[in-house]
């Protein structure tokens, strides 16, 4: 697992380190019950603080991603893969919903978001 840290653009260090485990569990690059650096290992590799992997870790454990198991390390959660639909759902109808607005204040037709949607997706 690689983690790249971008200093500009404004993103918190340990939103960035939190969003790329996020994606490398959610994609099956590190698989269930799979340990992951330590919090002090990573915070050096990443050339960090120990607070800012800390609260990466704790974020992901929060949010149901990883695992503690005391004097043991971190490990990957067995993951809700219902959960994790119905999440992306929310997020795609939020998406869209805003789309729709923009298209209604702009006077753009249904008939012309569909076409950009099918157009999309054939890209």
């Amino acid at each position: 697992m690689n983690i790249f840290i971008k200093n500009s653009g404004g993103e918190p260090i340990y939103e960035q380190i939190y969003a790329q485990i996020k994606l490398a569990i959610i994609s099956g690059e590190l698989k269930t019950d799979e340990l992951l650096p330590s919090i002090r290992n990573l915070a050096k590799d990443l050339r960090v603080s120990v607070i800012t992997t800390k609260r990466a870790y704790e974020e992901l454990e929060r949010d149901g991603y990883i695992y503690t198991s005391p004097g043991k390390g971190c490990f990957v959660s067995k993951q809700n893969i219902q959960l994790r639909r119905e999440e992306s759902l929310q997020k795609i109808e939020e998406h869209l919903r805003l789309a729709h607005e923009i298209a209604r204040t702009s006077g753009i037709s249904r008939d012309e978001l569909l076409e950009i949607f099918e157009l999309m997706g054939e890209e």
